[in-house]
């Protein structure tokens, strides 16, 4: 393999650079564009620049990254076709005609974004010819590893930016409501991916912590609303708004401060979801200057004390995985029901209820994305399209249910690919009684196995479904 490289890289290189140096080169338009070019129509390479990068950074790059982290032997050729592909779109971007662009933070990104792509393709590379294994190997892996993992959030950012760019919002206006709606809206998603991580596949790691989620959860309210009390309010006279959002961040805080002190002990609590539900009733009444706009911020109120119901019924009547254990160690001071249980290694004929974790998932990411689109610019232009507040809420609805869908078939793809491949085959058995064996449904070919025979030793075994004779 190594040989092979070291012939093939040399080759490729000057294609790659080929492409780099004309994107380099590309002069981003400034404050000398026409009326004409801003407003002229979006040509077809522009929309095919759009369409790529959505799929190569929204879809492929995170399938590569799953199969790298499961050590599967396509995750070199699914990141190279990734790879191949945005350096396509990025020479699209740059080569559009028709309407232009002012210089953006989406433009720059979109020269300097080169630099992780290209250092990430060294190190893959690197990494192929397996040398240095005791010294700059192992530094190689963890620097791979931490920029693969960050490739999620960094597509999100730059196809964000690019969505206001195409757009044309968020000027100088309204740049200040944008920040606020972006990232509190982007917070709201991660935390409901970060949420379903934990609760639906996480368990492990969580035991090793050694502290519950909802220590973690409250930790992140407490810092944030920390930060949203002091700067909410910029001089002169308190407004509602002002008086509104600077009241959410002293309940955060103090909240949050609340759910620490109880989660200690690797204790449970309902705190965090409690939170949720007030923020979320705090925002459907949070009054707008339009009425689209106020609907709109109630229906992400709703979504939110969606989620921390979901939450709260997560916390008292699902634990996370008990130790599979026969007996059950007593329960001493610092331990309760809701305490989490010892680590231990996963027994498959555990049932786990995973319906409430995933539904509050799905409304926190309903709820970012409906706060994310509640900017006046935005809703201002809905307004004018003629929309109304029930086709633009399910609209972002729908977006979510996609957003989430790709979530958990990632987390799937995980479980079932690469070096989880073969667990994931094997049937795991969830009833047993008098030699008839009831596999798991994930395992569609049989629902009866037979047990087999002891060695020495012959056992009756009744299958299920043939006739016996009388």
């Amino acid at each position: 393999m190594a040989p092979d490289l070291f012939l093939w890289t040399p080759l490729l290189l000057p294609f790659v650079f080929s492409w780099i140096v004309p994107v380099l080169a590309h002069e981003h338009h400034g404050a000398d564009l026409t009326e004409e070019q801003l407003n002229a129509p979006v040509d077809a390479i522009l929309w095919i620049h759009i369409a790529l990068q959505a799929i190569v950074w929204g879809f492929i790059f995170p399938v590569g990254m799953v199969l790298g982290l499961a050590r599967s032997k396509w995750h070199v050729p699914v990141q190279s076709l990734a790879f191949a592909l945005t350096f396509g779109g990025i020479i699209l971007g740059h080569a559009h005609g028709g309407r232009q662009f002012p210089s953006s933070i989406h433009s720059h990104i979109g020269s300097w974004i080169l630099v992780p792509i290209l250092a990430q393709l060294c190190l893959g590379i690197y990494l192929k010819l397996h040398i240095h294994e005791r010294t700059l190997r192992p530094y190689a892996v963890r620097a791979h590893g931490i920029l693969g993992r960050i490739w999620p959030i960094l597509g999100w950012v730059q196809g964000l930016f690019g969505v206001i760019t195409l757009r044309g919002f968020c000027g100088e206006v309204g740049a200040g409501q944008c920040a606020a709606h972006y990232i509190m809206g982007s917070a709201f998603i991660a935390y409901g991916i970060i949420m379903t991580l934990l609760l639906v596949v996480g368990d492990d790691w969580v035991h090793r912590s050694g502290r519950s989620p909802e220590w973690w959860d409250s930790w992140v309210i407490m810092l944030w609303g920390t930060v949203n009390t002091f700067t909410e309010h910029h001089g002169g006279e308190w407004s509602v708004k002002d008086m509104q959002h600077t009241i959410l961040g002293i309940l955060w805080w103090a909240g949050g401060a609340l759910g620490i002190f109880l989660s200690r002990n690797n204790q449970r609590n309902v705190v965090p979801g409690v939170i949720i539900i007030l923020t979320g009733w705090a925002m459907s009444d949070h009054t707008q200057a339009l009425m689209l706009s106020t609907k709109v911020h109630s229906m992400f109120g709703y979504s939110l004390m969606l989620a921390g119901f979901a939450r709260i019924l997560e916390v008292c009547f699902i634990s996370l995985p008990p130790s599979p254990l026969s007996e059950t160690p007593p329960l001493d001071d610092s331990d309760s029901e809701h305490t989490l249980a010892p680590s231990a290694p996963k027994d498959p004929a555990l049932p786990q209820n995973q319906m409430l974790p995933e539904h509050s998932g799905t409304c926190h990411l309903a709820s970012g994305l409906l706060f994310m689109s509640a900017t006046d610019e935005e809703l201002e232009a809905v307004h004018e399209e003629g929309m109304d507040h029930v086709t633009y809420v399910l609209s972002m609805y729908s977006i979510a249910f996609l957003f989430y869908l790709l979530t958990v078939f990632l987390l799937h793809f995980y479980s079932t690919s690469g070096r989880n491949a073969s667990s994931a085959q094997q049937p795991s058995v969830v009833f047993s009684a008098e030699g008839i064996e009831l596999s798991d449904p994930s395992d569609a070919s049989k629902w009866y196995a037979p047990l087999s025979r002891e060695e020495g030793r012959s056992a009756a075994v009744h299958v299920l479904g043939e006739d016996e004779d009388d």
